[in-house]
């Protein structure tokens, strides 16, 4: 099967390790940056000679001339860049150079089919750039009229010969190093580059973020992803879902309540009665998702029963502000029923929770007893009943969870965005697997929030603050209009009386 690169991927991956690419970038163009300052500045002067043949009166010898002295000036190239113009240069300017390594510093063009010789001086200076290039085209005009005519001291009419016709200008500014263009390559290089680390760091990142990701991966589906809140991470004693459904933040209980709607409708034959929440790791959430989805299911007027299952770290007690001093272990210890186990949530009339009770010295015993089996079966198709949330411990430290998924319907696994691994996910799943229990699906905690406004939600949020206020004005003005009529028809009737 082919695999498809999507821009999309390449968006996800910059997104994900943006700060990696960007560092990249930056550095390299600094790099470049200060490359291009630590360099010698190098100018560059121009100055240009002219192949002639001297005058002639004759038109056709004039054309004659004309073709010798082009001819002339392509071979007049070869002598600019020689050693011995070179050592002439020297002896006029007085340098401390070889020859050899003058000519390295010379560009000699002649254009097709001109009579012209243009050379380019470079130097360190812009004065000594001028003076090169000027005193080259002289010691270019000399050795020509040396090898023209040796052995005369005035040049023959129709004598090819190099005339300086226009002297070097004094540059202004370096041709070399050009720090802008060596720094914007830089940058693009390094873009480049962090492009490259960001693909590289994604493809073997094994951390998973996105729906995408684990189903990918995993053959289970992702039943819900719930945004990082500030509602769920600062939960209220009382209630961890205060705000969730609140104009705060809407998000988070939007999240739940799709999450819900993906719990009931999951198989509408043989729908999951019994739920046991778990992750791989501690600190993905769990206690914090189980939490919420009972809230939700009672909100929608269902009957549920919250069991704290995790008899090593419990927070159900915490969470919901309930006496943790009898609970599950309590019953199934034999020491209380379960009718006084349970404990009632204030405004939450469908909603009883189990704590987890005093920790016993054998949680993995206690949790895979059949009295745990019975006890869960009882609340399932009892008065109480209707849902059952069950809190469990990770996977992969005990097997508390797996033990206990056993018993449930099935279960979800809980895990954190960005932090979770898919080998840890792939570990977990095992687990539930090698037990024979059943993966209801994967919920993805902390994800990116959304939006302000969320959507629909928020337009529809404002709506009905809009015409809450309407509403509200509209009263007053009917409760004003009553009144005034009120007092109207007792004035009447004192008017009447007199």
């Amino acid at each position: 099967m082919e695999t498809y690169v999507e821009i999309s991927d390449y968006l996800r991956a910059l997104r994900n390790h943006w700060a990696g690419a960007m560092a990249l970038t930056i550095l390299v163009g600094a790099a470049a940056f200060g490359f291009s300052l630590l360099q010698p500045k190098v100018y560059a002067a121009n100055a240009n000679g002219f192949v002639g043949t001297g005058s002639s009166e004759n038109g056709a010898l004039g054309s004659v001339n004309d073709q010798l002295a082009k001819s002339r000036a392509t071979s007049y190239v070869d002598i600019a860049k020689s050693r011995a113009t070179a050592q002439d240069v020297i002896d006029d300017l007085g340098l401390d150079a070889s020859p050899s390594g003058l000519v390295g510093r010379i560009d000699v063009q002649q254009p097709l089919d001109t009579v012209s010789l243009h050379i380019t001086a470079r130097a360190s200076t812009p004065r000594e750039a001028q003076e090169l290039a000027d005193a080259w085209v002289r010691a270019l005009a000399l050795q020509v009229r040396e090898i023209e005519s040796p052995n005369t001291d005035k040049v023959p009419d129709g004598t090819p010969r190099v005339i300086p016709v226009e002297s070097a200008e004094l540059p202004t500014s370096p041709v070399s190093p050009r720090t802008d263009r060596n720094t914007a390559l830089g940058l693009v290089l390094g873009a480049l580059l962090g492009l490259g680390y960001a693909v590289l760091r994604s493809t073997l990142d094994r951390r998973l973020r996105t729906a995408s990701d684990v189903e990918s991966r995993f053959p289970v589906p992702v039943v819900g992803s719930i945004p990082t809140s500030t509602a769920l991470r600062n939960r209220d004693t009382t209630d961890p879902t205060r705000t969730s459904y609140g104009h705060e933040d809407p998000s988070a209980g939007e999240a739940f309540r799709k999450l819900r709607t993906n719990l009931v409708y999951m198989d509408v034959d043989s729908p999951p009665r019994v739920l046991v929440v778990t992750s791989p790791k501690p600190g993905d959430g769990k206690s914090t998702v189980a939490a919420n989805i009972a809230m939700t299911l009672e909100t929608s007027g269902q009957k549920v029963v919250l069991i704290d299952a995790d008899l090593r770290r419990p927070t159900v007690a915490d969470a919901f502000g309930l006496d943790p001093a009898v609970g599950l272990t309590s019953v199934l210890s034999g020491q209380v029923p379960i009718s006084l186990a349970l404990r009632e949530v204030p405004d939450r009339s469908n909603l009883r929770v189990l704590t987890a009770g005093p920790l016993p010295p054998n949680p993995s015993e206690l949790l895979g007893s059949k009295a745990m089996g019975a006890l869960i079966r009882s609340l399932a198709e009892g008065p109480e009943g209707g849902y059952v949330i069950i809190d469990a411990p990770p996977l992969l430290p005990v097997t508390d969870a797996a033990i206990l998924s056993t018993s449930a319907d099935g279960a979800f696994v809980v895990v954190s965005a960005g932090k979770t691994l898919d080998t840890e996910l792939a570990s977990a799943l095992g687990s539930l697997e090698s037990v024979g229990a059943r993966t209801l699906g994967v919920v993805i905690n902390r994800t990116a929030a959304p939006g302000r406004g969320y959507g629909y939600y928020g337009y529809y949020a404002a709506v009905g603050d809009k015409a809450g206020a309407k509403g509200a004005a509209k009263a007053r003005t009917n409760v004003a209009a009553e009144a005034g009529a009120a007092e109207g028809k007792r004035a009447g009737a004192r008017r009447a009386g007199r």
